[in-house]
């Protein structure tokens, strides 16, 4: 598997760090899922990459905490019968994984006030909203 992983616009994983591991898979395939390995594990070592910068990896390793065992990533793709769509899918999800990952962090939110108007429209809101309830109370005679 000499194909590099591209997964910025800066950051291409090389072919070579990506591991690859087949398996039978379950699901569609009829009597050939007994005897294909067509399932794919794709695992990606995060914390001994040189293809990614330092303070990049950090923040990945931060956001795939959860996901990475011993500083690796691996991915699982067993939907397609064959093997070498099951390859294409799990490069797609690994890429995507880890592009999130490496996304930079949102800009901090700036607090707002709601406006004047605002305020004022919520407080008749509420105000009408009694009166109906008020008005539900009473007002019919008992026979």
């Amino acid at each position: 598997m000499a194909e590099d992983l591209p997964l910025t616009s800066t950051v291409t994983i090389a072919g070579a760090e990506l591991r690859e591991r087949f398996s039978r898979s379950s699901g569609p395939g009829g009597q050939s899922v007994n005897t294909s390995d067509s399932r794919v594990e794709l695992s990606f070592d995060l914390a001994g990459s040189p293809s990614i910068p330092g303070w990049l990896r950090e923040r990945m390793r931060e956001r795939l905490a959860g996901r990475l065992v011993g500083g690796v990533l691996t991915v699982v793709a067993a939907e397609h019968r064959s093997q070498l769509a099951n390859r294409a899918a799990a490069r797609d999800r690994l890429a995507g994984v880890l592009a999130a990952a490496a996304a930079p962090p949102p800009p901090p939110r700036r607090p707002t006030r709601p406006s004047r108007t605002a305020k004022e429209r919520r407080l008749t809101t509420k105000r009408h909203r009694g009166e109906i309830k008020r008005g539900r109370s009473g007002g019919r005679d008992s026979e």
